[in-house]
């Protein structure tokens, strides 16, 4: 089902900016809403600005952070911009000043000094990340300007998708106090006993993230793979163009080369081809008992030895590799590294034990440089 597929690949898909695939949406809602709420429990918004399928994720995963952003002020400044749309109609402009002055007193905390180019750029950059949402638009200027000097000014529109950002909750959220009220409604405790709120489950667990394990979330969920995985399985390789594979102590949505469903890994570059390179070694040191698996299919080791690991990779192909991560410091190698691994489920640190759970995913894929490739290994070898 390639509509479907397209909601799970992307936020929404805004009239303004593909009307074709718009239309192409509105004309298949009926197959998409009823797939959405009878296998996911997903919501989906169709309107004439907008179509969306509202994606909301069982376990919550670093990887479904926004990206682009890497503090927590720019989190802030982004709730904050869009409280301020709410007060805007659509195709409603504004300047960028009338946004630093909302932002500056609504701002929890410190007040937020505009003269500290970290300030102007955390804000730029977030107003970027708006702007490739579709959420507002630049009419004049450049923000460039605003990076440079905090009088700098910049124009902008509202389109009016700002008000389908933020999912729906059942419940006043300032009366949330913990994280995971925000993932409890009254609608999941109502269908709790009829299973259908398991269903919703898996599909969410498998669609949503690159894999399910059973020492992650609820035990019923791989009660459910035990009882209907052969059903779940046909049903998916029937919509989409994929292998579903079902372990012991985990379960993969494998994407085949027509199934375009969010990022897939591994990419077409030199990261993606040192994080193989990694899964080979650690394939082969659990081979060799090196490292033992636990009856969960989870591998643990102590941060140090991993360290090494990946250090061991570079020494051995690092001739492979692109001049960027051949010349990086060895700290910051083995930090993008595992930050990358984490992203991808391949691995989660604690540290607080100072040790890396390998999760099976990890066993899946390898790679290695072909025979002929001089540069894959050092000196040639």
């Amino acid at each position: 089902m390639k509509e479907l597929e397209v909601l799970l690949n992307q936020r929404w898909v805004l009239k303004s900016e593909n009307k074709e695939l718009y239309y192409q949406l509105r004309d298949a809602i009926g197959d998409i809403r009823k797939y959405a709420s009878d296998k996911l429990g997903c919501q989906v918004t169709e309107n004439a600005l907008m179509v969306k399928m509202e994606k909301i994720p069982v376990i919550p995963e670093t990887f479904m952070g926004i990206q682009n952003f890497s503090s927590k002020e720019e989190y802030a400044f982004f709730c904050i911009l869009l409280m301020f749309l709410e007060e805007k109609d659509t195709q409603e402009q504004f300047i960028l000043s009338q946004l630093t002055e909302y932002i500056s007193a609504n701002m929890p905390g410190e007040p937020v000094d505009w003269t500290v180019y970290t300030s102007r750029r955390r804000l730029i950059k977030v107003l970027r990340y708006a702007v490739t949402q579709g959420i507002v638009s630049i009419t004049d200027g450049a923000d460039d300007a605003f990076m440079e000097d905090a009088t700098g000014e910049v124009l902008y529109e509202n389109t009016g998708a700002s008000r389908y950002f933020m999912r729906n909750f059942s419940k006043d959220i300032t009366d949330y106090g913990r994280p995971e009220d925000f993932l409890e409604s009254d609608w999941f405790a109502m269908d709790e006993d009829r299973g259908i709120a398991r269903r919703h489950r898996v599909y969410k667990r498998l669609l949503f993230a690159p894999g399910m394990y059973r020492r992650d979330g609820s035990e019923e969920d791989f009660e459910y793979l035990k009882y209907y995985g052969r059903r779940l399985t046909e049903d998916l390789e029937q919509n989409f163009d994929c292998h579903v594979h079902i372990h012991r102590g985990s379960a993969y949505v494998m994407l085949q080369d027509d199934c375009r469903m969010g990022n897939a890994f591994p990419g077409n570059n030199v990261l993606s081809d040192i994080i193989l390179l990694c899964l080979s070694e650690i394939r082969t040191r659990i081979e060799q008992k090196e490292w033992n698996v636990q009856k969960d299919e989870i591998c643990i080791v102590d941060m140090v030895s991993f360290e090494q690991m990946i250090q061991s990779v570079r020494q051995q192909h690092g001739q492979g590799f692109s001049k960027n991560y051949r010349e990086m410091p060895d700290s910051e190698f083995i930090s993008t590294v595992m930050s990358a691994m984490e992203l991808w489920m391949f691995i989660k640190r604690d540290r607080s034990a100072h040790q890396v759970e390998i999760y099976p995913a990890a066993g899946k894929l390898q790679g290695r440089y072909p025979k002929d490739f001089t540069g894959g290994q050092k000196n040639g070898q």
